[in-house]
């Protein structure tokens, strides 16, 4: 069963001072591009939640994002207390000097003053990088599970557009006959209105033989068929219990050659009935393009 690029997933995590929560968002991309969003003091790990990414994701436009809240108290901010009481006892020099009114509120005033906030780089414990890791496990593989549904759902879209084109191509059959007969007998036309010129029969027929022959689609049809089949091998069985990836560029290059098929059979239909069908198979093969592009 195929695998959609597309997916969303989101793990949770906690340690006894952290909670930590990480969103993976994943789009179509020819390969894996992986931006992550993690707080600095996670930094150390990012090169390690990376590889455990690449190992599951392969391919996709990611943005991964951690964030952290804090569940017990952090001594990484404290208040600068000399720095207050420098800042208090000249305010109070001042205020003396120029006769000025007592402070309102001397904490307001306090705080808003600069560097009166101490801090200090956040560390992490062993336990909040298993917390990190874990958090980045589980939503990888919430994402997985978002792709193997997505994946069902391509896969059922491929199947409805593979059988409208089987069935173009099944429509394509009563006009080939008919289309010979009108060739061969609008040249038989074109050279009876020709008064006083005499042909060789033989040769005629030989000709017609050689046009009708260069307007045979018997090849390209075998060809389109065997292309729908090995599309439809491609895709896998439906629902397995192991889904696979790396189909997604297999499955673009048997749409390609179909794309030829189809191409060529529209050059010699000559028939305006078979070039609407043709149109109609293009049409759907251009809807599997683009899906196409959203498969693993």
């Amino acid at each position: 069963m195929i695998l959609s690029m597309t997916g969303f997933g989101r793990g949770m995590s906690e340690s006894a001072t952290r909670r930590i929560a990480v969103e993976v968002k994943s789009l179509n991309s020819k390969q894996l591009d992986l931006f992550m969003r993690v707080p600095p003091y996670f930094r150390e790990l990012e090169i390690e939640a990376r590889n455990v990414a690449s190992g599951v994701l392969e391919r996709g436009k990611v943005e991964m994002s951690v964030q952290v809240e804090h569940i017990a108290a952090s001594d990484s901010m404290k208040l600068n207390l000399p720095v207050i009481e420098g800042y208090k006892s000249q305010l109070e020099v001042m205020k003396a000097a120029m006769s000025l009114p007592e402070p309102a509120d001397w904490y307001a005033t306090l705080l808003r003053l600069p560097d009166v906030w101490q801090t200090k780089a956040e560390e992490v414990d062993d336990a909040d990088k298993t917390a990190f890791l874990k958090g980045v496990a589980v939503a990888l593989e919430k994402l997985t599970e978002f792709r193997i549904t997505e994946g069902r759902k391509l896969y059922d879209f491929f199947v409805e557009k593979i059988a409208n084109i089987r069935s173009l191509l099944e429509q394509v059959e009563p006009f080939e006959k008919s289309r010979v007969e009108k060739i061969r007998q609008r040249l038989e036309d074109q050279l009876a209105s020709l008064h006083g010129i005499d042909y060789d029969k033989g040769r005629l027929e030989q000709e017609l033989i050689f046009y009708i022959e260069k307007l045979d689609v018997s090849e390209e049809k075998l060809r389109l068929r065997s292309h729908l089949d090995y599309f439809l091998a491609t895709l896998g069985e439906p629902a397995g219990d192991r889904p696979e990836s790396g189909q997604g560029k297999k499955l673009g290059f048997i749409a390609q050659e179909m794309g030829r098929e189809i191409n060529t059979l529209g050059s010699k239909s000559n028939n305006a009935d078979m070039q609407k069908i043709v149109v109609g198979m293009k049409d759907e093969l251009e809807q599997i393009k683009e899906q196409v592009l959203n498969v693993l």
